[in-house]
């Protein structure tokens, strides 16, 4: 046999010349909860090991991670129902606990990536990433209270702004409304082929988001599409993203390679709670071994593609793989 692949597995060493895909903490994004108080630590029960925060803890959290070398962080706020109302009014408001944790995260950490959320769902009163009138997710109503959310976000220092809404057009409206507001050098995470999918339960129960009544799939994408995606990525990348996202992650690998693939921009890929949450499990139950099972997973969406990978497992890796793998 003149060809033998076993060669180049045969040591630690040539493996490593050999090694087409790494994976270390630049590669990582890790997803935090924050809620208002003050020394709060709450752990979600259906995500075991990740937590939701009142300020003064996050800080101390974002500290432990950059000294980790984790430089890349996505925030989500908890907000409580009296705030919420059917147009998200909280979002943009002086007095928001989400824009004041976000100051003072950048005060402290200049030198951090910090990505917001932008949706309608954790401010509404009706659970919904969108406009919610007679029944209806109503699509342009709904681009208006996300260019103000958009500018009030990058008011208070988010370096990129996360639309997981999955409203036609957002992405243009929002750019817009960033640059007349003075916010050009803000980029924008698009959440471009966002699926209506049954792994997000976990992270619903710790922003209390569900829908009040109905589902998302007249926004959200089908699981059975992979096309689609094109199209939405070809709108996102014209209309002013700096990257795209496709998420879920693990059940979605396919997508993310062809995005990969099509498109010129960064592909970001959201390792969701459900997938992260039904590895812990396994692993809790001995059925699996995390410390093998979670940087393999981890390799398998940076092999399929993805630059950058939002993960509940981002502090775990970089804990175990100080110089990444």
């Amino acid at each position: 046999m003149l060809r033998r692949p076993r060669r180049n597995r045969q040591s630690a060493a040539i493996r490593g010349m050999a090694t087409e895909t790494h994976l270390s903490a630049q590669h990582l994004i890790f997803p935090l909860f924050v809620l208002e108080g003050t020394h709060v630590r709450s752990e979600i029960k259906s995500l075991p090991g990740i937590f939701r925060f009142s300020p003064d803890e996050l800080l101390r959290e974002i500290e432990a991670c950059m000294q980790l070398g984790i430089t890349n962080f996505v925030v989500f706020p908890a907000v409580a129902d009296h705030l919420k109302d059917q147009v998200a009014t909280y979002s943009y408001a002086a007095d928001n606990f989400y824009l004041q944790t976000a100051r003072e995260i950048k005060k402290r950490f200049p030198e951090c990536c910090l990505i917001s959320d932008v949706a309608m769902d954790p401010y509404s009163s009706d659970g919904h990433d969108g406009l919610v009138e007679n029944g209806e997710i109503v699509n342009d109503k709904t681009l208006p209270i996300l260019a103000k959310m958009s500018v009030a976000q990058a008011e208070a220092g988010f370096d990129m702004l996360g639309p997981s809404d999955m409203m036609d057009g957002r992405v243009g409206v929002i750019r817009r409304a960033l640059d007349e507001a003075g916010f050009s050098k803000t980029g924008i995470l698009a959440y471009t082929a966002k699926y209506a999918s049954a792994f997000y339960g976990p992270f619903r129960d710790a922003l209390d988001s569900a829908p009040k009544s109905g589902d998302k799939k007249s926004y959200q994408m089908n699981p059975a599409n992979r096309r689609e995606a094109l199209i939405e990525a070809e709108l996102d990348t014209a209309e002013g993203a700096d990257m795209l996202m496709v998420k879920p992650a693990l059940h979605y690998l396919d997508v993310i390679q062809v995005l990969k693939q099509e498109q010129q921009l960064p592909i970001a890929a959201y390792h969701v709670s459900g997938e992260c949450a039904m590895l812990l499990a396994a692993c809790q139950n001995g059925w699996l071994d995390f410390e093998r099972a979670m940087p393999e997973t981890l390799l398998s969406i940076r092999r399929a593609g993805a630059d950058v990978i939002l993960t509940y497992f981002a502090k775990a890796f970089a804990q175990r793989y100080p110089g990444g793998i």
